[in-house]
C-alpha cells in the first residue's frame, strides 16, 4: 500500500519535500495543503517584483504539482478547517513546511507607532498577498528608513525607489504601483548596526542598486575598512568572496559623482535605531553610532536623528506557534531532529532550522525527510490510514471548498491575461476575488 503524506505548505520547503519523496519512496500519496488558494509560498509572495527569474523556480514545482501521486488543496486552513490532530490521524506522516510569516520586532521606544512595518508585512503588501492587501504603508514622506543589511532590506528600498517604468515588467499589483508613484520619497536610509564587511547582502543584489534609472547609491567612505583584508580574516572561503566583492562594490557607489540622479539611497553603516520619534505617526528615528568590538556592534554615545514618515524593519522572520506541534521560543522553531518531531511529524524549511538562507537551501531539508519518512513506515502494512480520501470526505461534510492544482491553472492563466503588454500577469490580491473569479469562470463553462 502506498504512503500516504500530507505536507503542510506549498513553498520551496513544501514541494522539495514532495519531489524527494516521489524519488524515495516506491510508492506515495502526497497531498500538498495551502492555507491560500495560491501555491509557491515565498516565491508568489516574498521574491520582489522585479526578480522574475527567480520566479521561474515555479515551473519546476508545478512539474512536481502535476505527477499523479500529487494532490494540491488549497484554499484549506490548518486548526481551521481541519485540525492537525485530524490530519495526523488522516495520514501515515504530516510534514509541516509553513516557513516563517511573521516578523522579528523591533523593539525600541515607539516601534509601535503608525508608519513602522515590518518587512514581512511590507514585503507581502507590494506582493500582493491576501494578508497584506490593506495595510495601507505611509508613503506620503520624502524620507524612508529600512533598519536591517540583508537581501529583504535592499527589496524594499529599491522597490519604493524604482520609476514606474523601472517597474513595467513586473507583478507588481495595480493598487500598489499608485501608492509608489504618488509618493514624495526621494530618500531611502539603509541602516546597518555594523560595519560594510559584515552586511548580509548577496553581490548580485548589491550590485543592482547602481541599475536605477532615478536613484544613486551613496556610501559613506568613512564607514569603509582601511584594510580589507583585517576586517575579512574571521570568514571562510566562499563567504569571504562574496564579502570581498561587496567591499569593492560599496567602494564604487562611495566614489560615484554625487547628485547626478533626483533621488538617493542612502547606505548607512555602524548605526543603531534607538528610538521612534513622533507622536501617533513616525515622525523620525533617533540613532547611535557604533563601533565593533570583539566583533560586536557597541553604541559609542554619539546620536544623531533621521527626520522620516516611514521606517521598515527588515531584521529577520519569525515562525509561529502552531498549535498541535510542539514549540521551542528560544530558538523560534519547530524543536526536531534534524526534521523528526515525534512519531509520524516532520519539519522542513524555515519552520525546522530558522528563517535562513536562499530558496534551494530548502532541498536538503526535503530530501531528509523523505528519508525518513520512507524508514519509518512500512509500505507492506495494512491500509489504516484513508489520506486524501479521507480529507475530501472531510472537507465535504464542512462544506468548505478548497482549491485544486486545476483551479490553480486557471487562476494563473486569467492574472496572466489580465495583465499589460509588458508585465506578466496582475495579480488577485484577496482570496474572495480568486473564488469569484473560479465561481465565474465555471459559470461561464456552463452556458
Amino acid at each position: 500500500m502506498p504512503i500516504r503524506v500530507a505536507i503542510i505548505g506549498s513553498g520551496p520547503a513544501g514541494f522539495y519535500t514532495a519531489k524527494a519523496l516521489l524519488r524515495a519512496c516506491r510508492t506515495c500519496e502526497i497531498d500538498v495543503i495551502e492555507r491560500l488558494p495560491t501555491p509557491y509560498g515565498l516565491i508568489r509572495g516574498g521574491v520582489a517584483p522585479d526578480h522574475q527569474t527567480t520566479k521561474r523556480v515555479a515551473k519546476k514545482f508545478e512539474k512536481t504539482a502535476l505527477v499523479e501521486e500529487v494532490n494540491y488543496y488549497g484554499n484549506v486552513e490548518i486548526n481551521r478547517h481541519v485540525g492537525l490532530a485530524e490530519l495526523r490521524d488522516l495520514y501515515d506522516a504530516v510534514v509541516l513546511a509553513v516557513g516563517a510569516p511573521g516578523d522579528r520586532k523591533l523593539t525600541i521606544p515607539g516601534a509601535d507607532k503608525y508608519g513602522v512595518f515590518g518587512s514581512a508585512a511590507f514585503v507581502g503588501w507590494y506582493n500582493g498577498h491576501p494578508d497584506f492587501r490593506d495595510l495601507d504603508p505611509s508613503l506620503n514622506s520624502e524620507v524612508a528608513v529600512v533598519v536591517g543589511n540583508g537581501n529583504v532590506a535592499l527589496d524594499c528600498a529599491r522597490i519604493l525607489l524604482r520609476t514606474r517604468q523601472g517597474m513595467a515588467g513586473t507583478d507588481l499589483p495595480m493598487h500598489v504601483q499608485g501608492a509608489i508613484a504618488a509618493s514624495p520619497i526621494v530618500d531611502v536610509y539603509i541602516l546597518g548596526r555594523r560595519g560594510p564587511a559584515e552586511a548580509s547582502f548577496t553581490n548580485v543584489e548589491l550590485r543592482e542598486l547602481s541599475q536605477l534609472t532615478k536613484a544613486e547609491p551613496r556610501v559613506r567612505k568613512d564607514h569603509l575598512p582601511d584594510d580589507s583584508e583585517a576586517a575579512l580574516a574571521a570568514y571562510v572561503a566562499r563567504e569571504r568572496r562574496v564579502r570581498e566583492r561587496n567591499l569593492k562594490t560599496l567602494a564604487e557607489f562611495a566614489s560615484l559623482e554625487p547628485d547626478t540622479k533626483p533621488k538617493r539611497l542612502h547606505l548607512e553603516f555602524f548605526t543603531s535605531p534607538v528610538e521612534v520619534l513622533g507622536d501617533e505617526r513616525v515622525e523620525g528615528l533617533r540613532c547611535e553610532r557604533t563601533q565593533l568590538i570583539d566583533g560586536r556592534a557597541q553604541g559609542t554615545g554619539e546620536f544623531f536623528e533621521i527626520s522620516c514618515g516611514l521606517v521598515i524593519s527588515a531584521i529577520g522572520y519569525r515562525t509561529e506557534l502552531f498549535a498541535g506541534a510542539p514549540y521551542d521560543e528560544k530558538r523560534n522553531i519547530i524543536p526536531n531532529d534534524k526534521g523528526r518531531v515525534e512519531p509520524g511529524l516532520y519539519a522542513a524549511g524555515w519552520i525546522k532550522r530558522g528563517p535562513s538562507g536562499v530558496i534551494s537551501s530548502n532541498r536538503p531539508d526535503g530530501e531528509i525527510v523523505a528519508c525518513y519518512i520512507r524508514d519509518d513506515i512500512p509500505v507492506d502494512g495494512d491500509p489504516t490510514k484513508p489520506g486524501r480520501v479521507g480529507l475530501e470526505k472531510l472537507l465535504r461534510e464542512r462544506r468548505h471548498r478548497w482549491v485544486t492544482f486545476g483551479d490553480w491553472q486557471r487562476l494563473d492563466a486569467l492574472e496572466e491575461a489580465a495583465a499589460d503588454y509588458q508585465a506578466p500577469r496582475q495579480k488577485f490580491v484577496t482570496v474572495e476575488e480568486m473564488l469569484e473569479a473560479l465561481d465565474s469562470e465555471e459559470g461561464s463553462k456552463q452556458k
